[in-house]
């Protein structure tokens, strides 16, 4: 995209003093918002008259410097300490196999000897109770990783299937590992009993214990001979297994080894357009029909669920800008989900002491409210059957298909003209996100390669080292029209675009992206800091992500990028969409 407006201004760095004080400012709200303080002083700043205070926390850098352990911290500022304590942690040893062998055709990395040998040797004491020092080999990541070897020998190109190093280990350990593992596993290892010699008839044979899981091991001899499946056999066995229990095979009815091979090995196959939508609609109906909210227009934001380790994750920010005028949000995620554990909205919020147990009625309210114009959603209140799948999904490593097609939902409907926002990181799923905004019947869809494989989108200028591919900030998408300019195979009208956005062209002088490391309260300093109108990084990325989104859903107002771009600054500068994100704080804890 070229420029559309003379250059402006450029926007200044934000001083390392301004984003490492401790944020005391009040408000126009009468409420109070207290964080911990486990130590130090604080400076103030003041953002006109009022009462609420928000007291910064420690980061992780202090943290360290103070000797300080995430336990001595009841709100933890660290995105890896809301993981939940009661979910058992995964085998170290063989969730690093996982994820070499658990991935695609092309980027699977097959052990080495010394490395299978170690594995195997792990997963054998294991299952003879005899592992000492480790976390016992799962189910779940039994079920991953033979998947993940049996699709390889059976469907993967030579470079990725096993090596000599794998095949030794695997001749060596076979033999034991029949007599020490359950029948789903070896049928999960050798399915038709041809791929490792003698030793077993248990795969050729297995069947499961009772329907449901039936039609899971009739499901998974296609899947684990690189096959796929149909809509309704996708969907079907999703909404038999889901929501699981707490006592794996007595409530979910079937295997946890088997539910994860099945996960697995349809990531490894790489889904079809017909699987992905069986995940991404087999649980709209679960809480019934969704609540129509009376707004102009609404935008979904689709963040990947597990986080920022790394970068500045400007959503939530962007969404209080944009509520500003008119255009309403709803963000959803989970607290806390592997494989990166990062930085989420649900940690921002909570952490600045929002509700975020909030139910799809709630966020239909909140979306209505004039002084919000905005909601988050949880995973755990939208679809509890999903959500169940969290600790599962550690124990899997490798991303699921579901990892896709989270980010593609309608939680909440609208009067008005509806938009899905979605990021990716890897080529080739950027066409079946838009193929699901499609199916939703979105009148916008937008996919962002941010960073991270988020939805922000940097001012940093591309480096000439960069990897081969999509670069940052690459964006695809459709708007609908009311003239016949793209016909789609629906009947829709639409006006599909790519495009790799600039900031230079839009008056941004490059800037480094804002590092958080997993730093919670670093997230909400930095986003704080660029509500009240701090120039620099920060308050750059919420500019462009608010203006270039705008613009390319064909927003209201926003026909011409310049307009989008200045009124995103008049919403921060006028100190309104920080008013916004403070009323979201109050209202939404007045909801139980």
């Amino acid at each position: 995209m070229k420029a559309l407006f003379n250059p402006v201004e450029s926007l200044s760095s934000i001083s390392s003093f301004q984003i490492k004080r401790s944020l005391y400012f009040t408000g126009p709200s009468p409420s109070c918002l207290r964080f911990p303080l486990t130590g130090g002083s604080s400076r103030r700043s003041k953002l006109g008259g009022g009462g609420l205070k928000i007291k910064a926390v420690l980061d992780s850098a202090m943290m360290d410097q103070l000797g300080l352990k995430k336990s001595d911290i009841k709100n933890p500022a660290l995105s890896s300490t809301y993981r939940r304590s009661e979910i058992p942690k995964p085998n170290l040893t063989v969730l690093d196999a996982q994820a070499r062998v658990c991935t695609g055709p092309t980027q699977t990395k097959p052990l080495t000897e010394e490395q299978a040998f170690k594995v195997f040797d792990t997963i054998l004491r294991s299952a003879r109770g005899e592992l000492k020092g480790e976390e016992p080999v799962s189910k779940a990541q039994l079920g991953a990783f033979f998947a993940g070897m049996t699709i390889r020998a059976n469907a993967f190109p030579q470079e990725t299937q096993w090596s000599e190093g794998e095949r030794r280990a695997m001749d060596v350990f076979w033999p034991l590992l029949v007599r020490a593992l359950p029948p789903d596993v070896l049928f999960i290892a050798d399915p038709e009993g041809s791929l490792l010699g003698t030793g077993s008839s248990v795969g050729p044979t297995f069947v499961g214990n009772e329907t449901r899981e039936m039609r899971l091991v009739g499901a998974l001899r296609e899947i684990l001979a690189g096959g796929h499946l149909g809509y309704e056999e996708v969907k079907g066995v999703l909404r038999d297994v889901l929501p699981l229990g707490t006592e794996d095979s007595l409530t979910s009815g079937v295997s946890e080894s088997l539910l994860s091979a099945f996960l697995i090995g349809q990531r490894m196959n790489r889904e079809t357009d017909r699987e992905l939508k069986a995940y991404c609609l087999a649980f709209d109906d679960e809480l019934g029909a969704p609540p129509v909210a009376d707004v102009k227009s609404l935008t979904h934001y689709g963040e990947p669920y597990d986080g920022n380790t790394r970068f500045f994750r400007s959503t939530l920010f962007v969404a209080t800008v944009r509520s500003c005028y008119g255009e309403s949000s709803l963000l959803h995620g989970v607290e806390w989900m592997p494989p990166k554990g990062g930085v989420t909205e649900e940690q921002m919020l909570k952490f600045m002491g929002a509700n975020t147990s909030l139910s799809v009625q709630q966020a239909k309210e909140l979306i209505e409210d004039e002084k919000a114009g905005f909601a988050y959603l949880s995973l755990r209140e939208a679809r509890p059957s999903l959500n169940s799948l969290i600790g599962m999904r550690e124990h899997i490593k490798k991303r699921p298909p579901l990892a896709t097609t989270e980010k593609v939902q309608q939680f909440v409907r609208a009067t008005g003209k509806e938009a899905i926002v979605a990021g990716f990181y890897h080529e080739g799923y950027e066409e079946p996100l838009l193929m699901l905004m499609r199916r939703r019947g979105v009148h916008s869809g937008l996919v962002i390669k941010g960073e991270e494989g988020a939805l922000s989108m940097t001012t940093r200028v591309r480096a000439a080292s960069a990897s081969k591919g999509f670069p940052v900030n690459y964006c695809s998408g459709f708007r609908s029209l009311s003239s016949d300019t793209a016909l789609g195979a629906d009947g829709v009208s639409r006006l599909s675009f790519n495009l790799e956005v600039d900031a230079r062209d839009y008056g941004f002088e490059p800037t480094e992206t804002p590092r958080t490391d997993r730093s919670v309260s670093k997230n909400i300093e930095l986003g704080l800091a660029a509500l009240r109108g701090e120039k620099g990084a920060a308050y750059d990325r919420i500019v462009l992500n608010a203006g270039i989104v705008d613009h390319l859903l064909g927003c209201e107002g926003a026909e011409d990028v310049a307009v989008a771009m200045e009124r995103a600054k008049e919403a921060i500068d006028s100190g309104k969409a920080l008013k916004k994100l403070l009323n979201y704080i109050e209202i939404s804890r007045k909801m139980r």
